[in-house]
């Protein structure tokens, strides 16, 4: 009996070693991004080289909250002039109602002096969705409502209640490179054609461990627009990214 003990205890044993010989599981990092520098060409209002620095980070503990926040500084000077001077930035927090349905709040910040804007405040709020989500794609889609503060050089600070939507998506075409592709729209409820809308598309991939290179088209649409002014805006912008 006690041989037979003896042999079942070897058993155990023996099974058991690979479990405690197997490394524990990587932390997952909260917080995650990448800062980039850059150069661009761009078109509408202006047309010349640029420099640019933008950023990207996401902190999400794995729990109900998602806080996100991105960023982009576009300068251009030409013969000595500085012709372009934007800055453009956003945050959002994210609490997840289920799997797919989140409320979120959102504010964005615009600084455009070429097109006018001393600054444009846009705090908004609503429903977010993820309406499909897999290991290599995601597609969201969100929907709201807030409000705009808009100061134009001139004038003075005009404000209204707004209607926001937006949609995101990206695709991983491998482990070392996606595609990413944003849209946002915000129309001002005073005046519903007086509005501004957002597009980019990039292209993302590995160089080094630690080092995307990032080509991205961005174009911005102003519908009301002092006299003068172009509406339309576009960049294409090549950025090196380092990820934390």
């Amino acid at each position: 009996m006690k041989h037979n003990s003896f042999i079942l205890l070897c058993l155990l044993l023996a099974f058991s070693l690979p479990a405690f010989a197997q490394d524990p599981a990587a932390p997952v990092k909260p917080l995650t991004g990448n800062f980039g520098l850059g150069f661009a060409i761009t078109g509408g209002n202006t047309d010349s080289s640029s420099f640019n620095l933008a950023y990207e980070a996401t902190y999400d503990p794995k729990t109900r909250n998602i806080f996100k926040t991105k960023g982009m500084y576009l300068r251009t000077s030409a013969n000595d002039e500085t012709i372009t001077d934007l800055l453009r930035l956003n945050f959002r927090d994210d609490y997840l109602l289920t799997k797919r349905v989140s409320v979120y709040g959102d504010f964005a910040y615009l600084r455009d002096p070429f097109k006018s804007i001393s600054y444009l405040l846009n705090p908004n709020g609503g429903l977010g969705f993820r309406a499909y989500t897999s290991d290599r794609t995601a597609f969201t889609l969100s929907g709201g409502a807030g409000g705009v503060w808009e100061k134009n050089e001139g004038y003075d600070v005009r404000s209204s209640a707004t209607l926001n939507a937006g949609q995101s998506y990206s695709y991983k075409l491998s482990d070392t490179a996606k595609i990413t592709q944003n849209l946002t729209g915000m129309w001002k409820t005073k005046e519903l054609a007086d509005a501004l809308y957002h597009f980019d598309i990039a292209l993302v991939t590995q160089i080094v461990k630690k080092i995307d290179i990032k080509l991205e088209f961005l174009d911005e649409y102003k519908n009301r627009t002092l006299p003068g002014i172009k509406k339309n805006d576009t960049a294409f912008i090549t950025s090196f990214l380092y990820k934390f």
